[in-house]
């Protein structure tokens, strides 16, 4: 053991033994809470359904919301407290008002536990009592969940108030150690940063900057004026670079460029704290002016690991505590040795951590007055007071605010202290030994790589994205795994798109032929498309098909289509393949076109490449199933076989709100399936058509399989649906159009071979229900989004709000200030979230549904500036609305809400399901019964719990809804393919004079000739 390790030990033995003298629960409050909290360490679904409820009780209202609540998540226990809790449901119901008021005292009592008063008259108390026992205070300003500038403002003043507050009632203290106390003021308040901007995005630095600076300022001033410190607390990795560009900022601003009463968050868990750190202190010893850092392990790593899972991005943290432990004892190592510019802040209740820093400054002769240790409120009492018996400094870090704001903080605590692998539940609950808990984490770092199966390794220490772009290698077998978003949060990833951009535009004008029969074909006449953005920039020009040049491209396909037909589903599988790993290739183009030619924001932009490369690897994946023949049963002397066959030729007709994506999952299904394709994008989004042609052409796509036209749908689209020689129409697009081509397509023509199959997906007038007990936290957010997003032009965007009469006001009262917030520019510009609609007549269109609206209900919020050049719509959202007006039930496919209020969810469902459309639909809400009611009752393709009703990702949201909505086919599911297919069985008696084979095997090769 090296010296190091030896007086870690000794100090660690010393802290333990201090402790032990002192010994007390995991949980300083008993009780309830204590006896909860052990029931969470014993039982998983309880643990669930207890942080559940506690998150939803301040919302609740009523006596009887929070007794039915009750019922609704513990009723159904299956464990050893199943009576009680049964017993105690059974009581609740008959005096609810008194069961509901001690529910609410305990919970309230769990509150406290974690969060040290409501304000600051009320945390003093608090702080004085520490005060007694030498013992610090930072203070957190909890409700850092904002969705809007007016409450981002409210944010600032609290801080400023709070400070006041703090340096008056401290007036005269002095520091617990007298020693280097100039480093360390008595006055302490950490600031959430994301608070202070309800628009940040990753993708925009500059911009957040800009906001926020001007807010921190006067809370800087003031606290400067008043010998106080702040303290930047770091979040979730989304926001982790912009903090860190802020603080270097600002702090480098000549006011503040000699201030060292200032700090910020380094998180453990991460893979590039180091970096950062590192970063920080080069960044401080440029400025000249120390600076204090406090390390912590982190506290979202749960939030951490889902997003990144969900998005396909490398996780930003360590998957095994012990790996966050081992990075901890590195950075306490670079910060204590470059302690001539930076003052330690330790956070960490883990008493290895904390005698290690204890330990290596010892051994770098630091004076232990010059650093101190952090630890949470309510929590590891045991352990600070033994800090402040061996004469270190410490602080504890105070929660203020309201018990409602304060839920994700209280949750978060709640996760922490009964988590598996928590230092203190294995010290104070489960009694683990003091030699195992001062292990050196190395070593289990070593233990747990040695323990795993080899396969396994790499899955954890390496990760199987590259962080701005897709991996384009399927797993085996059926599970499909989608590509990743970029991750805008990357200052590399930035600069990709800007410089696509840059080279995007200088293409401008360029010239664009059709593709008929492998050839390129110019015609007389060009077709330009135009920047919705700047309408007099020309993105490009494509040649403009005429009728000639249609029947030229029916003749191509049907051509093509026997050697095509017959082609081995192997081959058209790689096909696709192909064609996503280029687009994978030259996403960040196929993007920055986007974003000129049909006004996408980047994030949009990227999300509809990442679905297109998703539809050619899903349905590679899916044609693989299918394409072989299978035996549809085992009969002894017979075999079976089930298999298909392509329709023909597919016309494939294709909008321009997801240019890239549906036109290539409508065209790559058709393909992967043999059939040969004619391709029409909409005329608004040519350009995108014309790269996606220039893609599958560099894939390898045979001559006449795919065939480009550009043109006028009421042109050379009326005529191709109208072919006899057109075996099947896949559409997206207007219910108007649909119809028009499902009824055509219903007339046999003369010649006619097969009867027309119609892939019809349309429109929607979506509602979204926000329920009494939702978190308006999230509603209001991802409703916004719904609305907004892309400027409202997604068939599945939201645009009918509907409002219980009980929660009305409180969620228009968020909502209007949220929509007052939005981004509102040309999506050159990152971050933006609302840009301009797509041409002129979509213009005048939505705006004279504005007016309609302005005529039948009440304008509630209209966006006051928008650019002065541009297809801009200011957002708008209607209230007073009832659900027989236009507004309420015309497709208006612009940023126009229409907000309908309702007695109860009742008529909430009955006014959802009550237009011709069928296709998403959302339902906030935190009660499971009424959940599970949108579930079963809401008429919707996709139905979306407590989530943006927009988005869905190929394989994980098959896309598709009915009534006016579409056919029922669902796009980017198992059974889509289904739809390019004609099914075939193929039945041979293999008994020969009385003998059969014994065994016929489920699969066979495909029934191709002549065999290759």
């Amino acid at each position: 053991m090296s010296s190091l390790q030896h007086e870690i030990k000794a100090h660690g033995k010393r802290i333990f033994t201090l402790v032990d003298q002192h010994l007390e629960s995991l949980f300083s409050k008993a009780g309830f809470y204590q006896r909860m909290m052990a029931l969470s360490m014993r039982d998983e679904h309880f643990k669930v359904q207890m942080f559940r409820f506690v998150e939803v009780l301040p919302s609740l209202r009523k006596s009887g919301d929070i007794v039915q609540h009750l019922e609704e998540y513990f009723a159904g226990m299956r464990n050893g407290f199943a009576p009680v809790i049964r017993t105690g449901v059974r009581v609740a119901r008959v005096v609810p008002w008194i069961s509901a008021f001690i529910l609410r005292r305990n919970v309230s009592g769990m509150a406290r536990q974690f969060i040290a008063g409501k304000n600051c008259q009320d945390v003093m108390k608090t702080l004085r009592k520490r005060r007694a026992r030498k013992i610090g205070f930072t203070v957190d300003l909890l409700g850092e969940a904002i969705v809007s500038e007016k409450e981002a403002d409210e944010y600032a003043e609290r801080c400023l108030d709070l400070l006041d507050c703090l340096a008056r009632e401290t007036r005269g203290w002095t520091n617990p150690l007298e020693k280097n106390s100039g480093l360390f003021p008595v006055v302490n308040l950490s600031v959430k940063i994301s608070a202070l901007y309800s628009q940040m995005n990753p993708a925009d630095p500059a911009d957040a900057i800009a906001h926020l600076a001007p807010k921190l300022r006067p809370i800087l001033s003031r606290a400067r004026e008043l010998g106080a410190f702040i303290n930047f607390d770091m979040e979730s990795y989304a926001h982790k670079n912009i903090t860190l560009e802020l603080f270097k900022t600002i702090f480098t601003e000549a006011e503040f460029k000699d201030w060292p009463h200032a700090g910020i968050v380094i998180q453990a868990y991460l893979r590039d704290a180091e970096t950062d750190l590192r970063s920080l202190i080069d960044w401080g010893r440029a400025r000249g002016t120390r600076f204090t850092v406090r390390l912590v392990k982190g506290a979202y790593w749960d939030y951490e690991t889902i997003k990144s899972r969900q998005n396909g991005w490398n996780c930003p943290v360590y998957f095994r505590k012990p790996e966050s432990d081992v990075n901890f004892e590195a950075l306490s190592r670079v910060l204590l040795e470059n302690e001539s510019i930076v003052t330690a802040a330790f956070g960490s209740h883990n008493v290895r951590s904390i005698a290690h820093a204890q330990a290596f400054a010892d051994e770098l002769g630091i004076d232990r007055s010059r650093f101190e240790f952090q630890l949470l409120y309510g929590m590891a009492g045991p352990i600070k007071r033994a800090l402040v018996e061996m004469g270190y400094r410490v602080r504890e870090y105070c929660p203020v605010g309201e018990l409602l704001p304060g839920m994700s903080y209280l949750v978060r605590r709640l996760l922490e202290n009964t988590s598996n692998e928590g230092f203190l539940r294995a010290k104070f609950s489960e009694n683990v030994s003091a030699e195992e808990l001062l292990r050196d984490p190395k070593e289990l770092v070593r233990q747990n790589r040695a323990q795993l199966p080899e396969t396994t390794i790499p899955a954890i220490t390496e990760d199987r994205h590259h962080k701005n772009g897709a991996s384009i290698e399927s797993p085996p077998g059926d599970i499909y795994e989608n590509s990743p978003l970029v991750n805008f949060v990357y200052q590399e990833s930035q600069e990709k798109m800007r410089t696509a951009l840059r080279e995007v535009h200088n293409r401008f004008g360029e010239k664009y032929p059709l593709v008929i029969g492998g050839e390129k074909v110019w015609t007389d006449k060009l077709t330009p498309s135009v920047n919705p953005s700047a309408p007099k920039e020309v993105v490009g020009y494509v040649a403009e098909a005429g009728i000639p040049e249609a029947e030229r491209a029916v003749k191509a396909a049907r051509t093509a289509f026997d050697k095509w037909s017959r082609t081995p589903s192997e081959e058209r599988a790689r096909l696709l393949e192909r064609a996503a790993a280029i687009m994978d290739r030259r996403r960040y183009e196929l993007s920055a076109l986007e974003v000129f030619e049909v006004g996408k924001p980047w994030a949009e932009a990227d999300g509809d490449i990442r679905e297109a490369v998703d539809f050619c690897r899903f349905y590679a994946e899916q044609m693989r199933q299918i394409g072989r023949p299978r035996l549809t049963q085992h009969v002894p002397g017979e075999e079976s076989y089930q298999h298909y066959w392509p329709r023909g030729v597919a016309l494939v007709i294709a909008p321009w709100n997801f240019p890239i994506a549906i036109l290539c999952g409508m065209v790559s299904a058709a393909l992967v399936t043999g059939n040969t394709v004619i391709m029409k994008p909409s005329e608004q989004s040519i350009i995108c058509g014309a790269m996606l042609m220039e893609i599958f052409q560099e894939a390898g796509v045979p001559a006449g399989v795919l065939n480009f036209l550009s043109g006028r749908g009421s042109v050379i689209g009326a005529h191709l649906v109208d072919h006899k020689d057109i075996d099947l129409i896949a559409f997206t697009g207007s219910r108007e159009v649909g119809l028009r081509i499902w009824e055509s397509a219903g007339k046999t023509l003369p010649g006619q071979r097969e009867l027309k199959r119609v892939v019809c997906e349309m429109g929607g007038k979506n509602p979204v229900i926000i329920d009494s007990d939702a978190d308006l936290d999230e509603a209001i957010v991802d409703s916004t989004y719904s609305a907004f997003g892309y400027q409202g032009q997604k068939c599945s965007a939201l645009s009918r709000l509907i409002l219980l009469d009980e929660n009305y006001d409180r969620v228009m009262e968020r909502l209007l200030s949220g929509a007052a917030s939005l981004r509102v520019g040309n999506p050159e510009e990152p971050g933006m979230m609302v840009g301009p609609v797509i041409d002129e007549a979509a213009y005048k269109r939505i705006l004279e549904y504005i007016e309609i609206g302005k005529s039948e209900a009440i304008l509630a919020y209209q966006a006051k500036e928008v650019p002065p050049e541009g297809y801009f719509i200011p957002p708008t959202i209607f209230a007073g609305v009832k659900p027989n007006m236009r507004i309420a039930r015309e497709e208006i496919f612009g940023p126009v809400l229409s907000v309908i209020k309702v007695r109860d969810l009742d008529e909430a469902f009955d006014v959802a399901n009550g237009t011709d459309y069928a296709l998403t639909a959302g339902f906030f809400s935190r009660s499971p019964a009424n959940i599970e009611r949108a579930k079963a009752q809401i008429e919707a393709g996709n139905v979306y719990i407590n989530r943006s009703c927009t988005g869905a990702v190929v394989g994980r949201h098959p896309f598709g809804g009915f009534k006016m909505s579409g056919g029922g086919t669902k796009a980017g599911g198992a059974d889509y393919l289904l739809q390019f297919l004609l099914p075939r069985v193929v039945t041979e008696n293999i008994v020969r004079h009385g003998f059969a084979p014994e065994k016929t095997p489920e699969y066979r090769d495909e029934f191709l000739w002549p065999k290759r």
